[in-house]
């Protein structure tokens, strides 16, 4: 099962799924991604996810296209080394900005904790 939580608004916002995104729940990651097409600046937590498969890196760079579409800007915060050898492999971190932690993720947005 996987919960998405969403908060911010059309200038800033936060994503952070909660647990693994496979071919199982990737259309709720999917469904909450496309919510956040218009964001000017994003921020997507996978902390809490232990596991993603090549349908969620699908989703993850489909966002990234129709941020991009839109002016957008997404970090990625991953502290998971699993995960983060996942996005290093496939050159994701090549398309996109791919952090340790969210307050990595906070600084590349130009943002900070307290925001």
């Amino acid at each position: 099962m996987l919960e998405v939580n969403i908060e911010g608004d059309n200038e800033f916002s936060i994503c952070r799924p909660v647990g693994e995104i496979d071919a199982y729940t990737v259309d709720d990651f999917r469904q909450a991604l496309a919510t956040l097409t218009t964001v000017s600046k994003l921020l997507i937590d996978l902390s809490e996810v232990p596991f993603m498969d090549s349908a969620g890196l699908g989703a993850l760079i489909g966002s990234i296209r129709k941020a991009g579409e839109n002016d957008g800007e997404i970090v990625v915060a991953c502290g998971r080394t699993s995960l983060l050898e996942l996005l290093k492999t496939t050159g994701f971190d090549q398309i996109v900005t791919v952090t340790q932690s969210t307050s990595e993720a906070l600084t590349a947005l130009g943002k900070s904790e307290e925001q």
